[in-house]
């Protein structure tokens, strides 16, 4: 499948879904629309609409683990993900998790590469990992709403569609380079992840 910017992601199936097998990286919405860049921190925290950031604010980042976005961007009525493609809901979510035998068997949904592989790899121990799935998790970090970047290496994070309890949150779920789980939290609306979309 490709976006509005002619990037063009590996996909696979499991189940009756159809999911990217890569992070997304697109500048612009489906109508055509840009997308801020916002490399500021104030200036993000002060942002209440789409916005996309390279880790670092370094475009090499974007070519190895794909963009990150507020959760305003996946939100927005535009359509961040391709045509005939969303941001994950929660049930979306649960069924792929399910797929892959529950939440202690996220280590099937982490690409196997690990130091001193070429990037983009995990920290070692990347503990687990098999890719079984074809998820192929990455460890795209993040960045914080104060624009601290984080975690790189270590952490893959990807933004649900679906608000949490609290206001001003929704959320995410993660995988890590010493841990063979996949994990449902939630985090500020401004935070910024890694976004994988699915077919509707």
């Amino acid at each position: 499948v490709s976006d509005i910017d002619g990037n063009v992601y590996k996909t696979f199936k499991i189940l009756d879904n159809w999911w990217m097998a890569e992070n997304l990286r697109t500048t612009r919405y489906r109508n055509g629309d840009e997308i801020p860049n916002i490399t500021n921190g104030a200036d993000w925290a002060n942002h209440v609409d789409g916005a996309w950031v390279n880790y670092g604010n370094n475009p090499d980042n974007d070519n190895l683990y794909g963009k990150l976005y507020n959760w305003h961007a996946g939100d927005d009525p535009r359509g961040l993900c391709p045509e005939g493609w969303s941001v994950p809901s929660n049930q979306e979510w649960n069924r792929l998790v399910n797929a892959v035998g529950g939440n202690s068997r996220g280590f099937r949904m982490k690409s196997t590469r690990s130091d001193p592989d070429p990037q983009p790899r995990w920290t070692s121990p990347n503990v687990g990992a098999t890719n079984e799935s074809g998820f192929t998790g990455y460890p795209g970090g993040s960045m914080g709403f104060t624009g601290r970047f984080s975690n790189l290496g270590n952490y893959g994070f990807w933004w649900s569609s679906s608000p949490s309890a609290l206001e001003n949150t929704a959320d995410y779920y993660y995988l890590f380079h010493n841990d063979g789980n996949i994990v449902r939290t939630y985090s500020d609306l401004r935070t910024a992840f890694s976004v994988r979309c699915v077919m509707d």
